[in-house]
């Protein structure tokens, strides 16, 4: 493709900026992926004024020259204080994306018209989630009429609860960044040694029930007997996502679940519930492919065409 060159067939631009990556798809008017590219400049790596030529490093060799710019959906932390415009929070319960009260930014290449998604809040207990909007909003596009509660694993958990293409509630559980900070910091990293969670270690960790209360064996079975380093970081992890997933249980209440995420951590959690014996196994779904059904989903509501 030369530099005057575009992308043949694209009619609009989706992005999900995290705080370590920028993942952005091109899109053609019927829905389909034309191209798509990342980068790891998320949020964590750039000032308010780097966030459009970020954007535009990945999607400027598909726009050439065009008369009008090219739509941007964009989700997730680029709509943070810290962010390239601050997208206020909407109240739950609500539908999870309103893509009509979406933030404008400065600062973006001519050729493309930015818009930032909100995320949702809770004032009771205090909370709130940016980006896993989108992918609840993705999750209710691939099942109309789906109610439960989804979980969508990650640095910082997310449990919501969906009633009628509705967010009424939600939880966050520090998971990933506990066992981040519990690995990499704490006497435990002496026993973890970044090595990969073992699985057989996790199921019985997640299994046991014992959760917090049970963290310092992981170092202490280390001093008593030769334990390797990835039986002791499948335990910690073990304990972590299954003292949060009985924490989750009154919030569940019983309700179908739903698993959005990355297939690596959702193939964790599927194991800790069928560990726990939780019902009815969930439904899954890849994180990243919701995040895209709900950006599509906003995009339709913008132009109101059928999703």
């Amino acid at each position: 493709m030369t530099m005057n060159a575009r992308l043949e067939g694209l009619d609009w631009i989706a992005a999900d900026w995290g705080t370590t990556r920028l993942r952005v798809w091109a899109m053609g008017a019927d829905g389909r992926v034309l191209a798509r590219a990342g980068s790891d400049r998320g949020m964590g790596q750039l000032d308010r004024a780097g966030y459009g030529p970020a954007l535009l490093d990945l999607v400027g060799p598909w726009l050439g020259d065009r008369p009008d710019p090219v739509p941007v959906l964009v989700c997730g932390m680029a709509g943070a204080r810290s962010g390239w415009a601050e997208a206020a929070y909407r109240a739950v319960p609500c539908a999870p994306l309103d893509p009509a009260s979406a933030t404008r930014p400065d600062g973006a290449d001519p050729r493309l018209s930015v818009l930032i998604l909100p995320g949702l809040s809770q004032s009771a207990p205090p909370d709130v989630m940016r980006g896993e909007e989108t992918q609840l909003a993705g999750l209710i596009a691939a099942r109309p009429g789906w109610n439960g509660v989804a979980c969508l694993p990650g640095t910082h958990s997310k449990w919501a609860r969906i009633e009628d293409g509705r967010v009424t509630a939600f939880r966050t559980f520090m998971t990933g960044e506990l066992y981040a900070l519990l690995a990499g910091q704490s006497v435990l990293r002496l026993s973890v040694m970044d090595a990969e969670p073992d699985l057989p270690a996790f199921d019985t960790a997640a299994a046991s029930g014992a959760g917090l209360a049970d963290l310092f064996s992981v170092r202490a079975a280390g001093l008593l007997g030769d334990v390797p380093a990835a039986a002791a970081a499948g335990r910690l992890s073990g304990l972590l996502v299954g003292a949060e997933i009985a924490a989750a249980e009154a919030f569940r209440a019983g309700a179908p679940l739903a698993l959005v995420g990355a297939p690596a951590l959702t193939s964790l959690y599927a194991r800790a519930l069928a560990a726990w014996d939780a019902g009815d196994p969930p439904l899954i779904f890849d994180g990243s492919e919701m995040a895209l059904a709900g950006l599509t989903a906003a995009r339709a509501a913008l132009t109101k065409v059928p999703a």
